[in-house]
């Protein structure tokens, strides 16, 4: 009796500091808010170097061990740009991308932005291509001032595809059916668990012929290309660094310490301090230390039908 009667008082007493304990005691590490750090140059005049790597996506992705989120690359991005935008000696921006492209929206949205902080603020941008910088990511490129590449980088692939997985084959060999009640007969169009009709098909077709459109007009405008070059480009094809600058997709080649001093110039800038967002625990020891603020398969592993500007091999 009087065991009980302690681990009671042991179980009410370890109840009463509960909130208190588990108020300061995460289980999981809490997301920090982006801070600046020098990495060479200087001066007061600022010129931020911002990545962009790993598939685009508008969804969180994964450090791959469960424990820790990784927020999504339009959030980041737009955060960094904020925290540039309120800091007047910010003059110029070098976004360093390293990305095969991604989910149509989060690579439109990552245009829009872009465009949108260099009218808002004056300041200007330089996007340079590491390892690829193609579909989606060419697309996000096409908001900068000038678009440099590696010489050995790849780039290109204008184009939209959409992925979807056909379980049907699969079910029937384990004897798994699936019912669908809808309210009308294209409402489940898309799904993994039944095939395509054909009527769907060209539905599809015609919604991915639109956002080729879309992607086709932006190069051409942005570029200053004329439509049938563009269209002669746009069967997603990749290019190398030669390649892209031959066909007027990318404006120069050159490493990434040349991307900064073409930024300089077009900040009119002698000097200035390099420097870049990162958070607490992310190694960040020079130029090259790559950040990558989004490394899971985004909308790869969605079910149903995805739209990407992507090169997925």
């Amino acid at each position: 009796m009087k065991k009980i009667c302690a681990l009671v008082f042991v179980l009410a007493w370890m109840l009463s500091l509960q909130s208190c304990f588990f108020n300061r005691i995460s289980l999981f590490e809490e997301m920090q808010p982006l801070v600046e750090r020098a990495i060479s140059g200087e001066g007061k005049n600022k010129i931020l170097l911002l990545d962009i790597s790993g598939f685009i996506s508008s969804d969180d992705g994964s450090t791959g061990l469960g424990s820790k989120k990784q927020p999504a690359t339009i959030a980041v991005v737009k955060e960094a740009l904020d925290r540039a935008r309120a800091d007047n000696n910010v003059k110029a921006v070098v976004l360093r991308i390293n990305s095969p492209g991604g989910g149509v929206t989060a690579s439109d949205i990552l245009y829009h932005e872009i465009k949108k902080f260099r009218q808002e603020t004056g300041t200007k941008v330089i996007a340079h291509i590491m390892d690829m910088g193609t579909s989606g990511a060419y697309y996000t490129a096409l908001g900068a001032d000038r678009i440099m590449a590696q010489p050995t980088s790849i780039t290109g692939s204008i184009g939209v595809i959409m992925l979807r997985f056909d379980a049907t084959g699969l079910m029937q060999k384990i004897g798994i059916k699936a019912f669908e009640i809808a309210s009308a007969e294209k409402k489940g169009m898309g799904s993994p668990f039944r095939q395509f009709t054909h009527d769907e098909q060209v539905i599809f077709q015609d919604i991915v012929n639109s956002l080729q459109t879309r992607f086709v007009t932006l190069v051409g405008t942005e570029r200053k290309l004329p439509p049938e070059s563009v269209q002669k480009l746009a069967d997603g094809r990749i290019f190398t660094s030669q390649e892209a600058q031959t066909a007027g997709l990318i404006d120069t080649i050159g490493y990434l310490d040349e991307a900064i001093d073409q930024a300089k110039k077009l900040a009119a800038l002698d000097k200035a301090t390099i420097v870049t967002y990162f958070r607490p625990g992310e190694y960040r020891a020079n130029l090259y230390s790559l950040n990558l603020i989004n490394i899971d398969t985004g909308g790869f592993m969605k079910p149903g039908a995805s739209f990407l500007y992507v090169w997925w091999p």
